[in-house]
């Protein structure tokens, strides 16, 4: 939750603080970073001592207030907008796909399709000269669509994957756009930076489950900041057998948000007293 930190040592200050961001499960530019002790080696081991950091999460993604949030620039991953709201808006109804059946579907890519996605993401980063070693995670069937899952081995993952990772979800249109003629749009790959997407997965369940909590006690809405398709389908799976909570998501492109609401409607309005007045 925003304002929420934690101290780490380590024998040298990234270190601490590249274990501090595992523990929270986040991005180094979603924290703010206080060195407190910065560390030192001594001589022949004595006088040493431990870099400490304290790590701090900034913000969390819920927006109290829409009219203060002015929208950014659009990133490539709005193209893919209208067909993600189709599927989330079978995961808000509750229509999904029996779980079972789809296991049972065989994917329709051919090992030769994996090695030419793996090698294409490979190559494009080399571009970028960004060093980095490519694998093939899984491949999976959701719906219709087969899902090639990429992970990404490299150094410097904050870079790769940006704000709230903006930067990955557009390195991942870029591949499929690239990808498209080949494989057809009945493929689609995902990319991930070392499970940075499960990271995240978790990271945005508590968000629900705080945000939840908080409209059940003061049974008012509350409008979270706008995501991405996927991340909005997160939000409404993972309440979606909250008794006290429904959700909706509202807006166009990249604004479109989740409002989670009382399930028994807002608190009714009371007059406000004026103590307890004997007549």
């Amino acid at each position: 939750m925003p304002g929420e930190s934690i101290e780490t040592r380590a024998r040298t200050k990234d270190e601490a603080i590249r274990q501090a961001l595992e523990q929270l499960g986040v991005s180094r530019d979603e924290v703010r970073i206080e060195v407190l002790e910065e560390g030192r080696s001594g001589v022949f081991g004595v006088g040493s001592q431990d870099a400490r950091v304290r790590v701090t999460l900034l913000e969390d993604d819920i927006d109290e207030d829409e009219e203060e949030n002015q929208p950014g620039f659009p990133s490539a991953q709005a193209q893919y907008e209208e067909e993600e709201e189709e599927e989330e808006e079978e995961e808000e109804e509750g229509n999904g796909e029996d779980e079972s059946a789809v296991a049972e579907m065989q994917p329709g890519v051919t090992d030769e399709d994996t090695e030419m996605a793996r090698e294409s993401l490979e190559r494009m980063l080399d571009l970028l000269e960004f060093p980095n070693v490519v694998t093939l995670a899984s491949v999976d069937r959701d719906g219709d669509v087969t899902n090639i899952h990429l992970d990404v081995a490299a150094e410097d993952t904050g870079l790769l994957i940006g704000r709230r990772g903006e930067t990955l979800a557009n390195l991942q249109f870029l591949l499929n756009a690239c990808l498209i003629p080949k494989l057809g749009r009945s493929t689609r790959l995902i990319v991930d930076v070392e499970h940075y997407r499960d990271r995240r997965e978790q990271s945005l369940r508590g968000i629900a489950l705080r945000a939840a909590d908080r409209v059940r006690r003061e049974r008012r809405p509350l409008t979270l900041a706008p995501m991405p398709a996927n991340e909005r389908r997160i939000i409404h799976l993972a309440l979606q057998s909250n008794p006290f909570v429904a959700t909706e998501s509202t807006g166009e492109g990249m604004e479109r948000r989740v409002i989670i609401s009382p399930k028994d409607g807002p608190a009714p309005y009371r007059r406000p007293g004026y103590g307890n007045r004997r007549v």
